[in-house]
């Protein structure tokens, strides 16, 4: 849906690059600084005081942690006005959690989720609950540079996925160290247990027991899964860094002198090469265009409704 230009701009910005962890990643801060920048210029609008950052950088003062991830969000939406438009980027790790391997039994078997600082995980049924409260007439899109991110949003409409091609011709790049933005769910569930001391495979139980109230409404309420699904076509966008089996690159070039996500990275190079209006659809196209020039086997995908998918990316003037 197009958008009035005269509504506000309000972007919940997230990278993690879990310091001093065997999980490190080191181009998570660079993303979001770069996405910035990017919200802040004249092409999009956003204003310094309606973006909202949020690294794990030591001496932060602004954790992303899973409730104050969901806290910064819940804001936005709760503020949020019909004509408004709404951003979060994640950059950080992702996982795929084994809900076959819980002691309950849930309808799905795999849920996506992105991994917080503190591993307070938020999936993708927490993200459909925030897309359902969006007022009517506001738009919410969502970047996530993270493993398993296709599907994010609960039941949003795949336009761009596994069945989508790449037709380009991959060439020669600069020297790359990649490290994969995935989290296995027994990394997860080694780090958890060893919190609680609880002898389980069932996810939920560590993350209830750590988080309470404040763990995913997954594990919270395991069988309202129907009162979260979308009642008509929803304003909530979703630009995944790869399809749901797959993985996100983080990306050391140069030695380390510079690093950042794969996606995020290609979202960049494309606005910077084309500073027309570019719908949500074309963004995607042509970022994985680039990834797939660049040998990077991750496929970035769209998921939200046909209107939207032919939508200016941000509502560009």
């Amino acid at each position: 849906m197009e958008q009035a230009q005269n509504g506000r701009r309000l972007a919940v910005l997230v990278g993690c690059n879990y310091p001093d962890t065997r999980n490190e990643l080191h181009g998570c801060y660079n993303d979001v600084l770069a996405m910035k920048e990017l919200l802040k210029s004249e092409r999009f609008g956003f204003e310094e005081d309606n973006i909202e950052i949020m690294t794990d950088k030591h001496g932060s003062s602004n954790m992303p942690t899973g409730v104050n991830i969901k806290k910064a969000l819940s804001k936005m939406i709760d503020q949020a006005k019909p004509g408004d438009v709404l951003i979060f980027h994640y950059s950080g790790h992702g996982t795929l959690i084994d809900l076959n391997k819980s002691g309950h039994l849930y309808k799905k078997k795999k849920e996506e989720a992105i991994v917080p600082t503190d591993f307070n995980m938020i999936t993708n049924l927490d993200f459909r609950n925030l897309v359902n409260r969006l007022p009517k007439g506001a738009t919410f899109t969502i970047i996530s540079d993270s493993c398993h991110s296709g599907g994010l949003i609960d039941k949003e409409k795949e336009q761009i996925g596994p069945s989508s091609d790449n037709n380009t011709t991959p060439e020669d790049v600069l020297s790359q160290k990649k490290k994969s933005k995935n989290i296995q769910f027994e990394t997860v569930l080694e780090h958890l247990s060893s919190l609680t001391n609880i002898n389980t495979q069932d996810m939920g139980t560590h993350l209830l027991e750590i988080f309470g109230a404040d763990a995913s409404i997954r594990f919270r309420e395991p069988n309202l899964e129907d009162a979260f699904k979308p009642l008509k076509e929803d304003e909530g966008i979703l630009l995944s860094g790869c399809q749901a089996n797959e993985t996100s690159a983080d990306i050391e070039e140069d030695g380390g002198k510079r690093s950042y996500g794969a996606f995020s990275n290609a979202i960049q190079i494309v606005l910077k090469e084309n500073p027309g209006p570019l719908s949500n659809r074309e963004l995607v196209i042509k970022a994985r265009n680039i990834l797939n020039k660049q040998h990077i086997e991750q496929h970035p995908c769209l998921y939200c409704s046909d209107e939207n998918a032919n939508s200016t990316f941000l509502s560009q003037a």
